[in-house]
């Protein structure tokens, strides 16, 4: 088994931070939808102004509030404004990876969707494994 990206919210905002929340962090469904995050999901946190890279689980906040929220502990490794890349895992064998189509969304400074996008494996004429990213807009 071999573990891959899943879907990627790359370049959110952080919108808020509550030290005292039990934990996790709050995003819009719309997004998590889009990107194909679930409730209570596992997700890695990553950063892009602290580098500070982070796990914690996912909880769905108001639908449509473009919200992303650092909750507990996580809220100490982000400020409100920052870049951060959110992305969850799935396991798979060698032979299903060129079956697997990633959704990644970018995002404008408001936390809309800039762009849908996502990643392609396929093969060379030689049968060599190729990536490619894609655009659905």
């Amino acid at each position: 088994m071999r573990k891959i990206v899943g879907g990627k919210l790359h370049g959110i905002r952080v919108t808020g931070a509550d030290l005292e929340y039990h934990g996790s962090i709050t995003l819009d469904p719309d997004h998590c939808e889009a990107a194909g995050i679930l409730p209570m999901e596992f997700v890695e946190i990553w950063n892009k102004n602290s580098g500070a890279r982070i796990s914690t689980y996912v909880i769905y906040g108001e639908r449509g509030s473009r919200c992303c929220i650092l909750n507990g502990a996580a809220a100490r490794t982000c400020q409100r404004g920052d870049e951060v890349i959110i992305a969850n895992s799935i396991y798979l064998i060698d032979n299903e990876l060129e079956s697997v189509k990633p959704a990644v969304l970018t995002f404008n400074p408001d936390n809309s969707i800039n762009e849908r996008l996502g990643y392609s494996v396929g093969r060379d004429e030689q049968g060599r494994l190729k990536f490619d990213i894609v655009r659905f807009d």
